[in-house]
């Protein structure tokens, strides 16, 4: 493809995630502002989120079984986490420091969520939790061990899911595994040694 139609087709790529993509993604549901946990979530919510890199929450870092993949809308197909293959019983801890958000079942999967610093939030399934909504958790705190597949996949995996201020990212990116991008020049460069 001749370099000014790559440059056209990355404008034009640009511009529509730009101006289309922020409307199609839903904004996140509150978090609680009152009640036990408010006083910590106000706090989380004043720092930059790529501050706050997360630990594993099983160790040791395991294979990844199937990756993110962004769905297009907030209802669209896609992979809105990661799922790394570990058996049912292994410890589940927290990625970082945070409140329970959410312990039980969601279509009969056990689900749990805790939110985290700067409107992070991080999810996992299936979990048997040890712990309750509203309870504090640092940084490498048990929450719960993988409970048995529970049809997510073909396997035992723990699913492990992260969003922004309701929107999803790869939870790769909080755990320091997606190396750093480095932009290169669309046209290659002129030799003019010759000349």
């Amino acid at each position: 493809m001749p370099p000014r139609r790559l440059l056209a087709l990355a404008l034009l790529l640009s511009a529509i995630t730009t101006l289309l993509l922020p409307g199609w993604i839903a904004p996140a549901a509150a978090l609680p502002r009152s009640g036990p946990a408010a006083p910590l979530l106000a706090t989380f919510r004043t720092a930059g989120w790529a501050d706050y890199p997360w630990a594993w929450p099983v160790a040791p870092p395991p294979a990844v079984l199937r990756g993110y993949r962004a769905p297009l809308t907030p209802y669209a197909a896609g992979h809105r986490g990661i799922d790394v293959g570990v058996p049912a019983g292994t410890p589940v801890t927290s990625p970082d420091d945070g409140v329970v958000l959410f312990a039980g079942a969601v279509g009969g999967r056990p689900v749990l969520s805790v939110a985290h610093a700067a409107g992070l939030v991080s999810s996992f399934e299936p979990v048997e939790a040890a712990v309750t909504a509203g309870q504090g958790v640092r940084r490498g705190e048990a929450l719960g061990t993988v409970a048995a597949s529970a049809g997510h996949c073909p396997v035992d995996c723990l699913h492990i899911g992260a969003r922004v201020d309701g929107r999803y990212v790869s939870p790769m990116v909080l755990l320091g595994e997606v190396p750093r991008a480095i932009l290169l020049p669309l046209v290659p460069p002129v030799d003019r040694a010759g000349e």
